[in-house]
C-alpha cells in the first residue's frame, strides 16, 4: 500500500471526541500511517499527549505555543512550555510563529515567544513547524537570523520567491486541503518549485480540501491532496507519497510503522 504522513493534524481538538478512533482507523485504512500532532498551548497540550499516549507508533507530539495564544500571559505560557519539555519525547517544537491576521496587539511579543521557541528548536535539535499567517516576509526575516534551526512552513501560503528563500533555508513546506480549491495560487508554486521539498498536512479539523471543502477535515484525506499535487506536477502519486512521506520522517526524526 502506498503510505503517507500527515505532518499537522489536530486530531485532540474537540471535533474528534465523539469519533478520534474511526477517524484514526480511516486515516490507517488510506496509509496515512503516522500523524504529527502540533501543539497550539497550554490549553490544548494535555489533550495531545493524551492522544499521542493512547494511539503509540501512530500520533507524534510537538510542543509549541501558537502566536494566536500569545497575549499578556505570554511568560507564563513560555513557563509552562518550558516545564512540559522535561522528560517528554517530542518531535518539534510548534505550532509557533507569527499571525497578522486576526489580532496585531501583541505582535511584539509575539516576536518573543517565536523567538524564545526558535533557541528551544536549536538547544534541543527539533525541528521548527511554523505558522506565518499574513507574515510570510516577517517570518522569513527573521528565520534568516538562525541558521542552523529547520523544519517545515506549515500551510504554505507565499510566493515562489518566498517558496525559494524557504528552501533555500532547509525548510520544508506544507501543502494541505487549499491546494485544492478553484482559487488558489499553489499550483503556479508548486509548478516552478516541484516537488522535492513538500509535506503534506491537512491541519484537520481546518481546510478540508475539495470535494469535502466546507466540512470537518480529517487525515484520511491526504490522498486527495497527494493526488491533486500529482496531477499539478504531472507526477504519479506514488512519487508525491514517496518523496513527501520521507521528508516527514526526515525532518521529524521518525521510522516507518511497523506491520
Amino acid at each position: 500500500m502506498t503510505t503517507f504522513i500527515d505532518s499537522h493534524t489536530h486530531i485532540y481538538s474537540e471535533e474528534f471526541d465523539s469519533d478520534r478512533g474511526g477517524a484514526i482507523e480511516r486515516a490507517l485504512c488510506q496509509g496515512v500511517t503516522q500523524l504529527i500532532l502540533p501543539d497550539t498551548g497550554n490549553k490544548s497540550r494535555a489533550r495531545i499527549l493524551d492522544t499521542c499516549d493512547e494511539y503509540p507508533g501512530v500520533c507524534f507530539p510537538l510542543l509549541g505555543i501558537h502566536p494566536t495564544e500569545v497575549g499578556e500571559d505570554y511568560r507564563d505560557e513560555l513557563h509552562s512550555l518550558e516545564a512540559a519539555l522535561d522528560g517528554r519525547q517530542i518531535y518539534g517544537i510548534g505550532e509557533c510563529g507569527l499571525d497578522l491576521y486576526w489580532d496585531t496587539t501583541f505582535y511584539k511579543e509575539q516576536i518573543t515567544v517565536f523567538e524564545r521557541q526558535i533557541a528551544i528548536a536549536e538547544c534541543l535539535h527539533l525541528p521548527l513547524v511554523i505558522h506565518s499567517r499574513n507574515a510570510m516576509k516577517e517570518v522569513i526575516g527573521i528565520l534568516e537570523k538562525h541558521p542552523r534551526v529547520k523544519g517545515i512552513i506549515h500551510c504554505f501560503s507565499g510566493d515562489v520567491e518566498d517558496a525559494k528563500k524557504c528552501i533555500d533555508m532547509g525548510y520544508l513546506l506544507g501543502i494541505g486541503g487549499i491546494v485544492t480549491f478553484k482559487n488558489s495560487h499553489l499550483p503556479g508554486v508548486l509548478q516552478e518549485i516541484g516537488s522535492s521539498a513538500l509535506v503534506l498536512e491537512t491541519d484537520a479539523p481546518y481546510l478540508a480540501p475539495v470535494p469535502h471543502r466546507g466540512k470537518r477535515n480529517e487525515s484520511s484525506y491526504i490522498p486527495l491532496i497527494a493526488g491533486k499535487v500529482a496531477e499539478i506536477l504531472d507526477e504519479d502519486i506514488k512519487n508525491i507519497a514517496e518523496i513527501t512521506t520521507q521528508n516527514a520522517m526526515g525532518v521529524f526524526s521518525l521510522v516507518p510503522l511497523q506491520g
